[in-house]
């Protein structure tokens, strides 16, 4: 199974209308210093697995959180809006081998804050529930 955050940059890569490209505007885990207008993806803490009599039963409730960073915050706020669009209510589908039952927004879009460039830092929370078979 891999880590969260590997099949939502997937899937952000997969909706072109994002125009995201991975390493160049889109990243895992580091939010790097430039470009100056980024999307990166953090994994969270999530509630930990289900319990089952079968241990082969993998039912994880996982988290990540996005981060937008842009010069203008508007366009920083709508980009983070386009993307909850895209994950928001996501079920019943497969990513590199795991199987997500639903896709949910944990809180609504906040601003974390200005960074010392002074561009906008958006951030939103997400749910995940999936299973690797």
């Amino acid at each position: 199974m891999s880590a969260p955050s590997v099949d939502i940059k997937d899937i952000l890569l997969a909706e072109s209308s994002l125009a995201l490209t991975f390493a160049t505007d889109l990243f895992i885990g580091k939010e790097p210093a430039s470009p100056a207008n980024t999307v990166t993806i953090f994994d969270t803490p999530g509630p930990g697995a289900d319990l089952y009599f079968d241990r082969t039963i993998r039912w994880e409730h996982s988290g990540i959180q996005i981060r937008v960073r842009n010069r203008s915050y508007v366009a920083g706020w709508n980009l983070l809006d386009s993307i909850r669009a895209v994950l928001q209510g996501r079920a019943n589908e497969t990513w590199n081998s795991t199987f997500y039952g639903i896709i949910t927004c944990a809180g609504d879009i906040a601003l974390l804050d200005w960074d010392e460039n002074n561009r906008a830092r958006w951030i939103l929370n997400f749910d995940l529930q999936r299973n690797a078979g």
